[in-house]
Protein backbone atom coordinates (compact mmCIF):
# COMPACT_ATOMS: atom_id res chain seq x y z
CA UNK A 1 0.00 0.00 0.00
CA UNK A 2 2.88 2.60 0.84
CA UNK A 3 4.41 1.68 -2.51
CA UNK A 4 0.64 2.82 -4.58
CA UNK A 5 0.68 5.81 -1.80
CA UNK A 6 4.15 6.74 -2.92
CA UNK A 7 3.66 6.66 -6.82
CA UNK A 8 0.06 8.23 -6.48
CA UNK A 9 1.42 11.27 -4.41
CA UNK A 10 2.75 12.16 -7.81
CA UNK A 11 0.05 11.83 -10.23
CA UNK A 12 0.52 8.45 -11.17
CA UNK A 13 -2.34 5.63 -11.43
CA UNK A 14 -2.09 2.19 -9.92
CA UNK A 15 -3.55 -0.95 -11.46
CA UNK A 16 -3.68 -3.99 -8.70
CA UNK A 17 -3.91 -7.52 -8.92
CA UNK A 18 -3.90 -9.18 -5.42
CA UNK A 19 -2.68 -12.83 -5.67
CA UNK A 20 -6.27 -14.99 -4.46
CA UNK A 21 -4.06 -17.11 -2.26
CA UNK A 22 -3.14 -14.04 -0.85
CA UNK A 23 -4.75 -13.80 3.04
CA UNK A 24 -8.47 -12.00 2.72
CA UNK A 25 -7.40 -9.65 5.20
CA UNK A 26 -4.80 -8.50 3.10
CA UNK A 27 -6.89 -7.48 0.57
CA UNK A 28 -9.29 -6.10 2.36
CA UNK A 29 -7.24 -3.48 4.61
CA UNK A 30 -5.76 -2.57 0.60
CA UNK A 31 -9.53 -2.66 -0.50
CA UNK A 32 -10.48 -0.32 2.50
CA UNK A 33 -7.59 2.03 1.89
CA UNK A 34 -7.12 2.42 -1.49
CA UNK A 35 -10.53 1.72 -2.67
CA UNK A 36 -12.15 4.98 -3.41
CA UNK A 37 -9.17 6.41 -4.65
CA UNK A 38 -9.97 7.11 -8.04
CA UNK A 39 -6.32 6.71 -9.32
CA UNK A 40 -6.47 3.18 -8.04
CA UNK A 41 -8.42 0.12 -10.12
CA UNK A 42 -8.34 -3.03 -9.02
CA UNK A 43 -8.33 -6.46 -11.28
CA UNK A 44 -12.24 -6.95 -12.15
CA UNK A 45 -10.95 -10.93 -11.56
CA UNK A 46 -8.68 -11.56 -8.97
CA UNK A 47 -6.50 -15.48 -10.19
CA UNK A 48 -4.07 -17.46 -8.45
CA UNK A 49 -1.14 -16.93 -8.82
CA UNK A 50 1.54 -19.85 -9.04
CA UNK A 51 5.34 -19.44 -10.04
CA UNK A 52 6.08 -20.56 -13.72
CA UNK A 53 2.27 -21.00 -14.01
CA UNK A 54 -0.11 -19.04 -17.12
CA UNK A 55 -1.42 -17.24 -14.26
CA UNK A 56 1.03 -14.95 -13.58
CA UNK A 57 0.34 -13.75 -17.18
CA UNK A 58 -3.63 -13.87 -16.85
CA UNK A 59 -3.57 -11.80 -13.58
CA UNK A 60 -0.92 -8.96 -15.43
CA UNK A 61 -3.79 -9.06 -18.12
CA UNK A 62 -6.32 -8.43 -15.70
CA UNK A 63 -4.66 -5.73 -14.15
CA UNK A 64 -3.74 -4.02 -17.35
CA UNK A 65 -7.22 -4.36 -18.69
CA UNK A 66 -8.37 -2.37 -15.50
CA UNK A 67 -5.72 0.05 -16.26
CA UNK A 68 -6.62 1.03 -19.74
CA UNK A 69 -10.74 1.24 -19.08
CA UNK A 70 -9.83 3.27 -15.98
CA UNK A 71 -6.97 5.48 -16.63
CA UNK A 72 -7.43 6.97 -20.46
CA UNK A 73 -4.46 9.47 -19.93
CA UNK A 74 -2.34 7.02 -19.23
CA UNK A 75 0.62 6.61 -22.02
CA UNK A 76 3.00 4.23 -20.16
CA UNK A 77 2.22 0.94 -18.72
CA UNK A 78 4.75 -0.12 -15.89
CA UNK A 79 4.97 -3.96 -14.95
CA UNK A 80 6.09 -3.70 -10.85
CA UNK A 81 5.61 -5.96 -8.47
CA UNK A 82 4.97 -5.69 -4.36
CA UNK A 83 8.83 -5.16 -3.85
CA UNK A 84 9.66 -3.04 -6.49
CA UNK A 85 10.69 0.34 -5.64
CA UNK A 86 11.20 3.61 -7.73
CA UNK A 87 15.01 4.07 -7.49
CA UNK A 88 14.71 7.88 -9.52
CA UNK A 89 12.65 11.26 -9.20
CA UNK A 90 9.22 10.93 -11.04
CA UNK A 91 10.13 13.89 -12.95
CA UNK A 92 13.30 12.57 -14.43
CA UNK A 93 11.38 9.39 -15.12
CA UNK A 94 8.69 10.78 -16.84
CA UNK A 95 11.21 12.91 -18.80
CA UNK A 96 13.42 9.70 -19.67
CA UNK A 97 9.75 8.56 -21.05
CA UNK A 98 9.22 11.43 -22.92
CA UNK A 99 11.88 11.98 -24.62
CA UNK A 100 11.86 8.49 -26.78
CA UNK A 101 8.72 6.93 -28.17
CA UNK A 102 9.62 3.38 -27.76
CA UNK A 103 8.68 0.53 -25.66
CA UNK A 104 11.30 -1.05 -23.35
CA UNK A 105 11.53 -4.73 -22.92
CA UNK A 106 13.67 -7.45 -23.07
CA UNK A 107 13.17 -9.84 -25.63
CA UNK A 108 15.79 -11.96 -27.19
CA UNK A 109 15.57 -15.18 -29.42
CA UNK A 110 14.14 -18.16 -27.02
CA UNK A 111 16.95 -20.70 -29.24
CA UNK A 112 19.59 -18.56 -30.15
CA UNK A 113 20.15 -17.02 -26.93
CA UNK A 114 21.96 -18.13 -23.65
CA UNK A 115 19.47 -16.47 -21.60
CA UNK A 116 18.30 -20.35 -20.18
CA UNK A 117 21.50 -21.50 -18.86
CA UNK A 118 20.17 -24.95 -17.15
CA UNK A 119 17.00 -27.06 -17.06
CA UNK A 120 14.50 -26.74 -19.75
CA UNK A 121 14.64 -25.32 -22.80
CA UNK A 122 12.51 -25.96 -25.89
CA UNK A 123 10.75 -28.42 -23.25
CA UNK A 124 9.21 -25.55 -21.60
CA UNK A 125 7.46 -25.07 -25.11
CA UNK A 126 6.93 -27.99 -26.97
CA UNK A 127 4.95 -29.82 -24.11
CA UNK A 128 1.79 -29.02 -22.62
CA UNK A 129 2.16 -28.05 -18.89
CA UNK A 130 -0.95 -28.09 -17.06
CA UNK A 131 0.99 -28.52 -13.38
CA UNK A 132 2.74 -26.32 -11.19
CA UNK A 133 6.39 -27.49 -11.10
CA UNK A 134 6.85 -26.08 -7.17
CA UNK A 135 3.68 -27.59 -5.88
CA UNK A 136 3.30 -30.80 -7.75
CA UNK A 137 7.08 -31.87 -8.79
CA UNK A 138 6.16 -35.40 -9.28
CA UNK A 139 3.02 -34.78 -11.19
CA UNK A 140 4.82 -32.11 -12.90
CA UNK A 141 7.76 -34.66 -14.88
CA UNK A 142 5.36 -37.61 -14.76
CA UNK A 143 3.57 -35.60 -16.88
CA UNK A 144 6.69 -34.18 -19.21
CA UNK A 145 7.66 -37.69 -19.20
CA UNK A 146 4.74 -39.28 -20.52
CA UNK A 147 4.30 -36.98 -23.40
CA UNK A 148 8.05 -37.76 -24.20
CA UNK A 149 7.81 -40.92 -24.24
CA UNK A 150 4.34 -40.98 -26.07
CA UNK A 151 5.61 -38.54 -28.46
CA UNK A 152 3.12 -35.77 -28.24
CA UNK A 153 5.26 -32.86 -29.43
CA UNK A 154 3.36 -30.07 -30.11
CA UNK A 155 4.65 -27.82 -32.97
CA UNK A 156 5.25 -24.03 -32.44
CA UNK A 157 2.70 -21.96 -34.02
CA UNK A 158 3.76 -20.93 -37.79
CA UNK A 159 5.34 -17.44 -37.99
CA UNK A 160 5.57 -16.89 -34.36
CA UNK A 161 8.88 -16.46 -33.16
CA UNK A 162 9.56 -17.13 -29.52
CA UNK A 163 11.44 -14.50 -27.47
CA UNK A 164 12.30 -14.30 -24.04
CA UNK A 165 13.22 -11.89 -21.55
CA UNK A 166 12.26 -10.28 -17.96
CA UNK A 167 8.86 -10.01 -17.04
CA UNK A 168 9.42 -6.44 -15.64
CA UNK A 169 8.38 -4.11 -18.79
CA UNK A 170 7.15 -0.34 -19.49
CA UNK A 171 5.04 -0.40 -22.64
CA UNK A 172 3.45 2.32 -24.57
CA UNK A 173 -0.35 2.51 -24.43
CA UNK A 174 -0.95 1.87 -28.21
CA UNK A 175 1.37 -1.84 -27.22
CA UNK A 176 -0.84 -2.93 -24.56
CA UNK A 177 -4.26 -1.87 -26.34
CA UNK A 178 -2.54 -4.02 -29.53
CA UNK A 179 -1.78 -7.02 -26.89
CA UNK A 180 -5.09 -6.85 -25.47
CA UNK A 181 -6.31 -6.76 -28.74
CA UNK A 182 -4.35 -10.41 -29.51
CA UNK A 183 -5.71 -11.79 -26.56
CA UNK A 184 -9.27 -11.60 -28.05
CA UNK A 185 -9.20 -12.28 -31.71
CA UNK A 186 -6.12 -14.50 -31.74
CA UNK A 187 -7.49 -17.85 -29.59
CA UNK A 188 -4.52 -19.63 -31.33
CA UNK A 189 -1.82 -17.64 -29.42
CA UNK A 190 -3.55 -17.71 -26.25
CA UNK A 191 -3.95 -21.43 -26.16
CA UNK A 192 -0.12 -22.16 -27.03
CA UNK A 193 1.12 -19.92 -24.44
CA UNK A 194 -1.56 -21.17 -21.82
CA UNK A 195 0.42 -24.44 -21.78
CA UNK A 196 3.65 -23.23 -21.79
CA UNK A 197 5.97 -23.43 -19.08
CA UNK A 198 7.39 -19.87 -17.48
CA UNK A 199 5.63 -17.74 -19.77
CA UNK A 200 6.02 -14.24 -17.88
CA UNK A 201 9.18 -14.57 -19.82
CA UNK A 202 7.67 -14.79 -23.36
CA UNK A 203 4.82 -13.78 -23.81
CA UNK A 204 5.03 -10.07 -23.42
CA UNK A 205 8.72 -10.25 -25.15
CA UNK A 206 7.15 -12.48 -28.06
CA UNK A 207 4.19 -10.13 -28.30
CA UNK A 208 6.18 -7.25 -28.69
CA UNK A 209 8.07 -8.12 -31.37
CA UNK A 210 5.55 -9.16 -33.35
CA UNK A 211 3.59 -5.90 -33.28
CA UNK A 212 6.03 -3.40 -32.85
CA UNK A 213 8.33 -2.03 -35.58
CA UNK A 214 12.22 -3.14 -34.18
CA UNK A 215 13.05 0.53 -34.00
CA UNK A 216 10.68 1.36 -31.23
CA UNK A 217 11.43 -1.79 -29.17
CA UNK A 218 14.38 -0.83 -26.30
CA UNK A 219 15.77 -4.10 -25.48
CA UNK A 220 16.53 -3.67 -21.65
CA UNK A 221 14.27 -3.15 -18.72
CA UNK A 222 14.19 -0.55 -16.60
CA UNK A 223 13.96 -2.41 -13.45
CA UNK A 224 17.07 -2.99 -11.86
CA UNK A 225 17.53 -6.59 -10.72
CA UNK A 226 20.09 -9.52 -10.08
CA UNK A 227 20.56 -12.87 -9.21
CA UNK A 228 22.74 -14.88 -7.20
CA UNK A 229 24.77 -18.08 -8.53
CA UNK A 230 21.79 -19.97 -7.00
CA UNK A 231 19.29 -18.34 -9.14
CA UNK A 232 17.50 -16.52 -6.15
CA UNK A 233 16.80 -12.98 -6.55
CA UNK A 234 19.06 -10.25 -4.79
CA UNK A 235 17.46 -8.16 -2.09
CA UNK A 236 18.35 -4.71 -1.11
CA UNK A 237 18.37 -3.29 2.42
CA UNK A 238 19.01 0.18 4.28
CA UNK A 239 22.37 0.42 2.73
CA UNK A 240 21.85 0.14 -0.70
CA UNK A 241 20.46 3.77 -1.36
CA UNK A 242 23.48 5.23 -2.83
CA UNK A 243 24.15 2.17 -5.09
CA UNK A 244 20.83 1.87 -5.90
CA UNK A 245 20.93 5.88 -7.05
CA UNK A 246 23.92 5.35 -8.81
CA UNK A 247 21.76 2.22 -11.62
CA UNK A 248 20.62 3.54 -14.89
CA UNK A 249 17.32 2.07 -13.95
CA UNK A 250 13.85 3.91 -12.97
CA UNK A 251 13.26 0.96 -10.21
CA UNK A 252 14.78 -1.70 -8.61
CA UNK A 253 13.58 -5.32 -6.79
CA UNK A 254 13.48 -6.23 -4.70
CA UNK A 255 13.36 -4.10 -1.60
CA UNK A 256 13.30 -6.03 1.78
CA UNK A 257 10.51 -5.62 4.19
CA UNK A 258 12.33 -4.38 6.65
CA UNK A 259 14.29 -1.97 4.97
CA UNK A 260 11.87 0.22 6.05
CA UNK A 261 14.14 3.74 6.04
CA UNK A 262 15.51 2.40 2.42
CA UNK A 263 11.65 2.37 1.06
CA UNK A 264 10.95 6.05 3.27
CA UNK A 265 14.45 7.55 1.51
CA UNK A 266 12.75 6.05 -1.67
CA UNK A 267 9.90 7.93 -1.41
CA UNK A 268 11.02 11.03 -0.83
CA UNK A 269 13.17 10.42 -4.07
CA UNK A 270 10.22 10.23 -5.85
CA UNK A 271 8.54 13.00 -5.12
CA UNK A 272 11.66 15.03 -5.15
CA UNK A 273 12.45 17.01 -8.52
CA UNK A 274 16.05 15.99 -8.39
CA UNK A 275 17.49 15.51 -11.64
CA UNK A 276 21.05 15.24 -10.84
CA UNK A 277 22.11 11.43 -10.85
CA UNK A 278 25.41 10.22 -11.30
CA UNK A 279 25.44 7.17 -13.53
CA UNK A 280 27.68 4.46 -12.34
CA UNK A 281 26.60 1.38 -13.08
CA UNK A 282 28.77 -0.63 -11.22
CA UNK A 283 25.96 -2.63 -9.24
CA UNK A 284 26.58 -6.07 -11.11
CA UNK A 285 30.26 -5.75 -11.38
CA UNK A 286 30.07 -4.86 -7.66
CA UNK A 287 27.84 -7.66 -6.18
CA UNK A 288 29.91 -10.28 -8.30
CA UNK A 289 33.17 -8.95 -6.86
CA UNK A 290 32.06 -8.88 -3.01
CA UNK A 291 30.22 -12.32 -3.07
CA UNK A 292 33.25 -13.87 -5.04
CA UNK A 293 35.79 -12.99 -1.65
CA UNK A 294 36.29 -15.95 0.34
CA UNK A 295 35.41 -18.71 -1.90
CA UNK A 296 38.34 -20.86 -1.89
CA UNK A 297 38.47 -23.48 -4.22
CA UNK A 298 39.70 -27.45 -4.19
CA UNK A 299 41.01 -29.40 -5.90
CA UNK A 300 39.53 -32.58 -7.04
CA UNK A 301 41.63 -33.65 -10.38
CA UNK A 302 45.12 -33.90 -11.10
CA UNK A 303 47.01 -31.10 -12.09
CA UNK A 304 47.90 -29.68 -15.91
CA UNK A 305 51.37 -31.94 -15.77
CA UNK A 306 51.71 -35.30 -17.05
CA UNK A 307 53.17 -38.02 -15.80
CA UNK A 308 56.59 -37.58 -14.63
CA UNK A 309 56.66 -33.97 -16.59
CA UNK A 310 59.27 -32.07 -15.12
CA UNK A 311 60.87 -28.21 -15.98
CA UNK A 312 64.26 -30.41 -15.55
CA UNK A 313 66.20 -31.16 -12.25
CA UNK A 314 69.45 -28.73 -13.59
CA UNK A 315 67.07 -25.69 -14.43
CA UNK A 316 65.65 -22.83 -12.59
CA UNK A 317 62.21 -20.73 -12.67
CA UNK A 318 62.47 -17.33 -11.17
CA UNK A 319 58.68 -15.85 -10.49
CA UNK A 320 57.70 -12.38 -9.96
CA UNK A 321 54.91 -11.90 -8.65
CA UNK A 322 53.11 -8.16 -7.90
CA UNK A 323 49.51 -6.79 -7.47
CA UNK A 324 50.47 -3.74 -9.47
CA UNK A 325 51.28 -5.20 -12.83
CA UNK A 326 52.91 -1.68 -13.90
CA UNK A 327 55.79 -1.91 -11.60
CA UNK A 328 56.55 -5.85 -12.31
CA UNK A 329 56.34 -5.17 -15.83
CA UNK A 330 59.50 -2.56 -15.01
CA UNK A 331 61.47 -4.96 -12.93
CA UNK A 332 61.25 -7.79 -15.71
CA UNK A 333 61.96 -5.02 -18.40
CA UNK A 334 64.68 -3.93 -15.99
CA UNK A 335 66.06 -7.81 -15.56
CA UNK A 336 66.23 -7.96 -19.39
CA UNK A 337 67.76 -4.65 -19.97
CA UNK A 338 70.85 -5.28 -17.17
CA UNK A 339 70.91 -9.52 -17.40
CA UNK A 340 70.84 -12.56 -20.43
CA UNK A 341 68.05 -14.29 -18.58
CA UNK A 342 65.08 -15.31 -20.32
CA UNK A 343 61.92 -14.04 -19.33
CA UNK A 344 57.84 -15.15 -20.04
CA UNK A 345 55.83 -12.19 -19.39
CA UNK A 346 53.01 -11.34 -17.49
CA UNK A 347 51.22 -14.87 -17.19
CA UNK A 348 48.65 -13.87 -15.57
CA UNK A 349 47.95 -10.47 -17.16
CA UNK A 350 48.64 -10.55 -21.28
CA UNK A 351 46.38 -12.40 -23.77
CA UNK A 352 49.55 -12.74 -26.09
CA UNK A 353 52.15 -13.47 -23.52
CA UNK A 354 53.95 -16.40 -25.40
CA UNK A 355 53.53 -19.42 -22.29
CA UNK A 356 54.48 -23.21 -23.17
CA UNK A 357 51.68 -26.13 -23.55
CA UNK A 358 50.18 -26.52 -20.08
CA UNK A 359 48.14 -28.59 -20.43
CA UNK A 360 45.29 -26.07 -21.32
CA UNK A 361 45.23 -23.64 -18.48
CA UNK A 362 47.39 -21.46 -21.13
CA UNK A 363 44.90 -21.12 -23.55
CA UNK A 364 43.06 -18.33 -22.19
CA UNK A 365 44.16 -15.59 -19.74
CA UNK A 366 40.97 -16.37 -17.50
CA UNK A 367 42.00 -19.91 -16.84
CA UNK A 368 45.56 -19.15 -16.38
CA UNK A 369 44.29 -16.39 -13.71
CA UNK A 370 41.96 -18.76 -12.04
CA UNK A 371 44.55 -21.61 -11.39
CA UNK A 372 47.43 -19.00 -10.69
CA UNK A 373 47.99 -20.88 -7.32
CA UNK A 374 47.81 -23.70 -8.15
CA UNK A 375 50.30 -22.85 -10.98
CA UNK A 376 52.63 -21.88 -9.00
CA UNK A 377 52.09 -24.61 -6.33
CA UNK A 378 52.95 -26.99 -8.92
CA UNK A 379 56.32 -25.41 -9.84
CA UNK A 380 57.67 -25.22 -6.25
CA UNK A 381 57.07 -28.99 -6.38
CA UNK A 382 58.51 -29.52 -9.64
CA UNK A 383 62.07 -31.12 -9.93
CA UNK A 384 63.26 -27.51 -10.99
CA UNK A 385 64.58 -25.12 -8.59
CA UNK A 386 62.10 -22.18 -8.39
CA UNK A 387 62.68 -19.07 -6.08
CA UNK A 388 59.88 -16.22 -6.27
CA UNK A 389 60.41 -12.87 -5.75
CA UNK A 390 57.30 -10.67 -4.25
CA UNK A 391 57.27 -7.07 -4.92
CA UNK A 392 55.63 -5.14 -1.71
CA UNK A 393 53.82 -2.31 -2.91
CA UNK A 394 52.35 0.42 -0.84
CA UNK A 395 48.56 1.16 -1.73
CA UNK A 396 47.00 4.41 -1.57
CA UNK A 397 43.07 5.27 -1.69
CA UNK A 398 43.76 7.42 -4.80
CA UNK A 399 45.33 4.13 -6.44
CA UNK A 400 42.80 2.00 -4.93
CA UNK A 401 39.68 3.94 -6.28
CA UNK A 402 41.51 3.94 -10.12
CA UNK A 403 42.10 0.27 -9.52
CA UNK A 404 38.07 -0.40 -8.99
CA UNK A 405 37.33 2.12 -11.92
CA UNK A 406 40.16 0.02 -14.11
CA UNK A 407 38.24 -3.43 -13.06
CA UNK A 408 34.67 -1.98 -13.82
CA UNK A 409 33.89 -2.24 -10.21
CA UNK A 410 33.63 1.71 -9.72
CA UNK A 411 32.60 4.21 -12.30
CA UNK A 412 34.09 8.23 -12.76
CA UNK A 413 29.91 8.92 -11.77
CA UNK A 414 29.85 6.38 -8.49
CA UNK A 415 28.84 7.80 -5.14
CA UNK A 416 31.54 8.59 -2.84
CA UNK A 417 29.21 6.77 -0.08
CA UNK A 418 29.18 3.46 -2.04
CA UNK A 419 33.67 4.03 -2.75
CA UNK A 420 34.17 4.70 0.98
CA UNK A 421 32.51 1.40 1.23
CA UNK A 422 33.83 -0.33 -0.97
CA UNK A 423 37.88 0.69 -0.34
CA UNK A 424 37.85 -1.63 2.82
CA UNK A 425 36.34 -4.38 0.96
CA UNK A 426 38.85 -3.89 -2.15
CA UNK A 427 42.20 -3.48 0.71
CA UNK A 428 41.85 -6.48 2.58
CA UNK A 429 41.60 -8.38 -1.13
CA UNK A 430 45.11 -7.24 -2.02
CA UNK A 431 46.59 -8.20 0.93
CA UNK A 432 44.54 -11.19 1.50
CA UNK A 433 46.04 -12.44 -2.06
CA UNK A 434 49.58 -11.44 -0.56
CA UNK A 435 48.88 -13.43 2.20
CA UNK A 436 47.95 -16.33 0.63
CA UNK A 437 51.10 -16.86 -0.39
CA UNK A 438 53.19 -16.63 2.27
CA UNK A 439 51.10 -19.13 3.82
CA UNK A 440 51.40 -21.52 0.90
CA UNK A 441 55.25 -21.50 2.58
CA UNK A 442 56.89 -21.55 -0.54
CA UNK A 443 60.64 -22.37 0.03
CA UNK A 444 63.39 -19.77 -1.73
CA UNK A 445 60.76 -16.74 -1.48
CA UNK A 446 62.13 -13.15 -0.75
CA UNK A 447 60.44 -9.91 -1.05
CA UNK A 448 61.19 -6.41 -2.29
CA UNK A 449 59.89 -3.43 -0.94
CA UNK A 450 58.91 0.18 -1.68
CA UNK A 451 59.25 1.48 1.10
CA UNK A 452 63.47 0.65 2.04
CA UNK A 453 66.04 2.02 0.13
CA UNK A 454 67.98 0.61 -3.53
CA UNK A 455 70.81 -0.48 -1.16
CA UNK A 456 68.28 -2.47 0.31
CA UNK A 457 66.54 -3.96 -1.77
CA UNK A 458 70.22 -4.66 -3.90
CA UNK A 459 71.34 -8.35 -1.40
CA UNK A 460 67.51 -9.31 -2.53
CA UNK A 461 67.85 -9.12 -5.91
CA UNK A 462 71.07 -10.36 -6.01
CA UNK A 463 70.66 -13.37 -3.80
CA UNK A 464 67.11 -13.93 -6.55
CA UNK A 465 68.51 -13.51 -9.71
CA UNK A 466 72.13 -15.33 -8.80
CA UNK A 467 74.11 -12.25 -10.56
CA UNK A 468 76.81 -9.94 -9.38
CA UNK A 469 76.11 -7.13 -6.19
CA UNK A 470 76.53 -4.08 -9.44
CA UNK A 471 74.05 -6.03 -11.34
CA UNK A 472 71.37 -5.81 -8.87
CA UNK A 473 71.93 -2.30 -7.85
CA UNK A 474 71.27 -1.41 -11.25
CA UNK A 475 68.05 -3.46 -11.51
CA UNK A 476 67.43 -2.04 -7.60
CA UNK A 477 67.89 1.83 -8.95
CA UNK A 478 65.41 1.61 -11.46
CA UNK A 479 64.13 4.69 -12.26
CA UNK A 480 60.19 5.05 -10.77
CA UNK A 481 60.61 1.94 -9.95
CA UNK A 482 57.12 1.44 -7.58
CA UNK A 483 55.66 4.58 -9.14
CA UNK A 484 51.63 4.65 -9.68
Amino acid sequence: MLQAQQLMAMGDYVAVHFDASAAKEAFAYIEEHLGNNPSVAFAKTRIKCGWGEWSLVQATLHAVEAAVDSFPRATHFYMVSGDCMAIKSASHAKALLDSDDCDYIESFDFFESDRIKTGMKEERLIYRHFFNERNNKTIFYNSWWAQRKLGLEREILAGLQIMIGSQWWCLRRRTIEWIIDITKTRPDVMKFFRTTWIPDETFFQTLVRHLVPEPEIRTRTLTFLMFTDYGMPVTFYNDHYDLLLSQDFLFARKVSPEATDLKGRLGVLWASERDDFKISDEGRKLFGFLTGRGRIGRLFAPRFWEAEASSGRERELLIVECKKWHVAKRLVGSIKHHTNIPCIDYLFNEDDTDVPDLGGIQTTLSKRTRHRRALMQDFFNDWSTTRLLELECEFSDDYLMGHAKRVGLAGDQTAYETMAQLLPTIRYDVVYESDRIRDAGFENRSRLRELVSPDENTPVIKDFLSVTEDVARGIAQTPYLFAD
